[in-house]
């Protein structure tokens, strides 16, 4: 089966170098039936699982797009020739080529292919480069954006932000999260403003910066609805804990289900807060039931215990 698949690519092949060829009588090569033969042979060596001569296959079919004008085609047969490579796991490059088709998707005027490529390439590479991922996944927002396609900007820019928070790159992960919620706010889709807002301050809690966390809260009162609202108070609580390096009010603010149950990388943010010069050790039961009663109940705790040893150790 593989060499039957291979020797029909090969056909493919001499068709297509056959319409290339010029002449007496043919003084101008056909691009277009070429570019046809290498795409039917890209398919025959990949049924074949030669893997690398398909990719060579769909090079030579972009090229010819290319001679013959035809951008769109060209981009097509430089991604197929991507995927090629993912087939080698050779994903850098197949990235690489995958740019280069959304690039010429972008110069066709068709933005929106463009930008679906740039999210396939950053699926691609995920794994094994967040950071070249989060370029793609921002540049396909971008694309999105200028497009007025918010949503799709959104899932994006959501990737990246993920993406950055899981790499500890902190820094631009508050700037992303801003951008996201930016765009939320002018969408008016205010309950995620507020989760965003958690998270902002999630993150800039974990940068050390209270007094970022603690703008980000006073700015977003200007949400309407975010004052008052169970996300609200709980930042709050939050901030109260952490100025006042209360490491057992934070721990059960990070504990809430308005925090528990956010995307797995926020999640993590919050059930790893520590306060700033404080432990992850919570106070007794005893001394936040002291807390509660008073310095009555305190003092009547520590005359129990002078009781206790009034007689002497033995």
């Amino acid at each position: 089966m593989a060499a039957q698949k291979i020797n029909e690519a090969l056909e493919h092949i001499a068709k297509a170098e056959k319409y290339l060829k010029t002449g007496f009588l043919k003084w101008k090569p056909d691009y277009d039936s070429a570019a046809t033969e290498y795409g039917k042979a890209a398919v025959a060596f990949k049924n074949a699982k030669q893997f690398d001569q398909a990719r060579e296959a769909c090079l030579r079919e972009a090229e010819a797009h290319e001679n013959n004008k035809a951008l769109f085609h060209a981009a097509k047969a430089y991604e197929q020739a991507g995927m090629m490579l993912k087939e080698m796991q050779r994903l850098p490059e197949a990235v690489q080529l995958i740019e280069k088709a959304s690039m010429m998707y972008l110069e066709n005027g068709t933005p929106d292919t463009a930008a679906i490529a740039l999210e396939r390439a950053g699926k691609l590479i995920e794994n094994v480069s967040p950071e070249k991922a989060v370029q793609l996944y921002q540049q396909a927002a971008s694309v999105f954006e200028n497009e007025e396609r918010l949503r799709q900007a959104l899932e994006m820019l959501g990737k990246a932000s993920r993406l950055l928070v899981r790499g500890r790159r902190l820094d631009e992960a508050a700037l992303s999260l801003q951008k996201e919620k930016s765009i939320y706010k002018e969408i008016e889709n205010y309950p995620t403003c507020y989760k965003k807002t958690i998270a902002q301050v999630l993150v800039h809690l974990h940068r050390n910066d209270y007094v970022a966390a603690e703008r980000c809260v006073r700015e977003s009162y200007s949400i309407p609805g975010f004052n008052g609202s169970e996300d609200c108070a709980a930042l709050e609580q939050l901030l109260e804990g952490y100025d006042q390096q209360d490491q057992d009010q934070v721990s059960e603010v990070c504990n809430l289900p308005l925090f528990k149950y956010m995307d797995n990388d926020y999640a993590k943010l919050g059930l790893t807060l520590v306060v700033p010069g404080g432990g992850i050790k919570k106070k007794s039961p005893n001394a936040a039931q002291d807390k509660a009663r008073g310095p009555a109940a305190g003092g009547s705790h520590a005359d129990e215990e002078e009781d206790e040893y009034s007689g002497g150790l033995c």
